[in-house]
């Protein structure tokens, strides 16, 4: 029984080194996808494995970003205390976790049809690609939204089985909403990033600018989320899920202007959470009712 305990112990340190509760930013905007293109309750087969694929993806890309940014955790002393750089977790169990999820996603891909099976190496490409790109751009936020932002298209197409303009608005106001936080997080690691040679818009633009940047990033996320609205006929329930959007973004800006970093916590994960949880809410009520 002590080995099964080993490995149990191990699981959950990979499932807290991967901040797996953070899924809870994603899921919601590729369910978001699935009821946009359904307009109405999905089958269950549909949920199931896009519910599979969204979480499996990004325990993919979580576990990558650890394994290729771990030398980089250990220098900086915000992240020196997580799971690999302390050497409580070995690499080859990550490698593995990877792997495994990479299958997974695989799976479920070709579950919910031939294009997205075949488009499939696309959102893998970029979970490699982004830990990599804070090495030589400040555009990295960037590519951290596609990798998010490709959740509601790659549910629209499980569903449709077409490319549409609908879910490409959708997508656009996930790469600026993700781009934006992105950045306020990075707040914490200015002077790191400046003295390891690291690439972030903080450590380029400097604090007052990232701040005016991911304000227009925000409000540039909610006019793509009100276009993609407008575009698949959603009703008044839809736009008064965007109201609170508002408010939420609002809240955000309004913490970290006050507070610093001091209120990051509540700013980035709260907030946001509340964010993506309003809007697909919004959508399912707009459907339902």
């Amino acid at each position: 029984m002590g080995w099964m305990k080993n490995i149990f112990a191990k699981f959950w340190l990979f499932l807290e080194m991967i901040k797996f509760e953070h899924s809870i930013f994603a899921l919601p905007f590729a369910y978001l996808g699935l009821f946009f293109a359904e307009k109405k309750v999905p089958s269950l087969f549909l949920f199931f494995w896009i519910t599979i694929a969204m979480v499996s993806f990004r325990t993919l890309a979580m576990a990558l970003n650890r394994l290729l940014d771990r030398k980089i955790d250990a220098e900086n002393p915000r992240t020196s205390g997580r799971a690999l750089p302390q050497k409580k977790i070995r690499t080859s169990f990550v490698w593995l976790a990877a792997l495994v999820s990479l299958l997974i996603f695989e799976v479920s891909a070709y579950k919910l049809g031939s294009l997205c099976f075949w488009l499939s190496p696309v959102p893998v490409a970029l979970a490699w690609i982004y830990p990599l790109t804070k090495r030589f751009t400040w555009a990295s936020h960037f590519v951290l939204g596609l990798v998010l932002g490709i959740a509601p298209y790659g549910a629209w197409i499980a569903v449709t089985g077409q490319f549409a303009w609908a879910p490409a608005f959708l997508t656009a106001g996930v790469i600026c909403w993700v781009a934006g936080f992105d950045m306020i997080y990075a707040l914490q690691d200015v002077d790191f990033d400046r003295r390891r040679g690291l690439y972030s818009v903080p450590a380029k633009f400097g604090e007052v600018r990232t701040l005016q940047l991911t304000r227009g990033l925000h409000a540039l996320a909610v006019l793509c989320w009100a276009a993609a609205g407008f575009l698949n006929g959603a009703g008044r329930v839809y736009g008064l899920g965007l109201i609170l959007v508002v408010y939420f973004l609002i809240r955000e800006h309004q913490l970290i202007r006050s507070f610093g970093i001091a209120k990051m916590n509540e700013a980035f994960f709260v907030m946001n959470a509340v964010v993506s949880l309003a809007l697909f809410l919004a959508v399912v009520l707009d459907v339902v009712l």
